[in-house]
């Protein structure tokens, strides 16, 4: 069997991101203190280079490469340059925040790319094998992000947290790929998927396909596999759980998507009952323990794992509108919980943490246009109209309806009704309870106008959802 030299160009975006992740790397090695902010120039910079890389280079059908492991198509592409654009904004909020605390060096940076580079590598998965390789290079990435103040006990505490049960995650995941090899003689997405529509329902495969859906419900933080959010929300550096909480859910999204739609297609009717139970129970627990927090990293960590339930609702409907309604949903969720997180690193300040609902009194009074950004990002997640949380709710749930499970629309809308409450929550401290603090807000003009822009991106989408919406209908096409 002669060797063939693969493709590059269709990996040209990673192969991007991994040569300037290694070189910024070697060069923060010789940079001088007051220098650091060279290794942030040149991370945005590999943000946009390989975010033109792969909007310039977009193909019009599926390209595989890499022996078949490797796929290039409209969804992979579409879901990376989000990918790119929310890094690019979770590295320009957390400068100022990371230089008050001493932290702003070029680790933080190289460390986020190569976490990057897990998820495009996520994204463009056509193989069990190609899956686990992205999902551990953004795991290990992840886990080193969260212990990154390493003079912080609560971030060393959730770190072990998360590496320990990532890693129990991980097994399950391994061991269910194992079973579905066995059962299947083959690790490529597409030839799984075809072998699983000739055969017959094994027990092995609905075992493996268990252990699968189990480790990626715990990647996605769906209840029950949601132990570990809080605490590392709660436990990282602000700057990290803005991370953590946005790019990393697109990438979670697309690997439902390769494993489950492309490569397990054929034992739809078992993952469709696995992702109702875990879908109910997000909602569920996610709206209702929201309620009783009172640390606002906790409580997006609680919203996250409801917001997770959305996103399985659209997958589960197993239809292609269902499909684009979750893929709208989770890059709609991603700009929100970016704006959520920035506005408090926005509050923040040196030897200060604005992570406490309390920090938001009366913000109205420091900031109106702070405050009425913050309203949309609330309103947003709470599904209010006109802003984009509602048309990506309304497409999720229609999506439900069309395939006749209207109790779990039902179901979902009520869980939404509760979830309100505590985003509303925050509203009523900003605009009519007495400020705690009365000091004007003082971000970088950068950090301000960029903020200023999400919010408003959050309302223009909601107005005029037609044009991202056929984009991703597109990508499902």
């Amino acid at each position: 069997m002669s060797f063939q030299i693969p493709a590059f160009a269709p990996a040209l975006p990673e192969i991007i991101v991994l040569t300037m992740a290694s070189a910024i790397l070697v060069i923060d090695l010789y940079l001088p203190e007051e220098r650091r902010s060279l290794s942030y120039a040149l991370t945005q910079l590999t943000l946009v280079v390989a975010a033109l890389a792969t909007l310039g280079g977009m193909p019009a059908e599926p390209v595989l490469t890499f022996s078949g492991t490797f796929v290039r198509d409209a969804m992979g592409d579409i879901l990376k340059a989000f990918i790119y654009l929310v890094a690019a904004g979770v590295f320009l909020y957390s400068k100022e925040y990371l230089r008050l605390r001493k932290l702003f060096t070029g680790e933080f940076h190289v460390i986020g790319l190569f976490g990057v580079l897990g998820m495009m590598v996520m994204v463009s998965a056509h193989s069990l094998l190609t899956v686990y390789l992205g999902l551990e290079l953004l795991s290990l990435a992840l886990y080193a992000l969260v212990a990154y103040d390493r003079d912080s006990l609560p971030a060393t505490e959730a770190a072990m947290k998360y590496f320990v049960l990532g890693a129990l995650a991980s097994g399950l995941l391994l061991y269910g790929m194992s079973m579905l090899y066995g059962a299947s003689g083959t690790l490529d997405l597409a030839l799984l998927g075809e072998r699983l529509v000739a055969g017959s329902r094994e027990p092995v495969l609905v075992f493996g396909l268990a252990f699968v859906v189990a480790g990626l419900a715990f990647k996605l933080g769906a209840v029950p596999f949601h132990m570990y959010l809080p605490d590392v929300y709660h436990g990282a550096p602000t700057a990290v759980t803005l991370y953590i909480g946005t790019a990393p859910k697109l990438a979670a999204f697309a690997l439902v998507m390769r494993v489950l739609v492309e490569g397990l297609g054929g034992l739809h009717a078992d993952w469709q009952q696995m992702l109702m139970v875990l879908a109910v129970l997000s909602l569920g627990l996610g709206n209702v323990v929201a309620i009783a927090q009172t640390n606002l990293k906790r409580m997006l960590a609680y919203s996250t794992i409801s917001h997770v339930g959305f996103i399985l609702l659209g997958i589960l409907a197993a239809t292609p509108d269902g499909y684009a309604s979750s893929m709208f949903y989770a890059i709609t969720y991603a700009l929100m919980a970016l704006g959520g997180f920035g506005m408090i690193l926005l509050l923040s300040r040196q030897g200060f943490e604005a992570d406490n609902l309390e920090d938001f009194r009366g913000l109205n009074e420091r900031s109106p246009w702070f405050a009425f950004m913050m309203l949309l990002l609330m309103f947003s997640m709470a599904g209010v109209p006109p802003t984009v949380g509602f048309y990506a709710k309304l497409s999720v749930l229609q999506a439900v309806i069309e395939v006749d499970l209207l109790w779990l629309a039902l179901v979902a809308v009520l869980f939404s009704v509760i979830g309100a409450f505590y985003y509303l929550r925050v509203i009523k401290l900003m605009y009519f309870d007495a400020p705690a603090d009365t000091a004007a807000l003082s971000g970088a003009a950068d950090l301000r106008l960029v903020l200023s822009l999400n919010g408003l991106a959050i309302l223009l989408l909601g107005l005029f959802p037609g044009s991202l919406m056929a984009l991703c209908l597109g990508a499902m096409g």
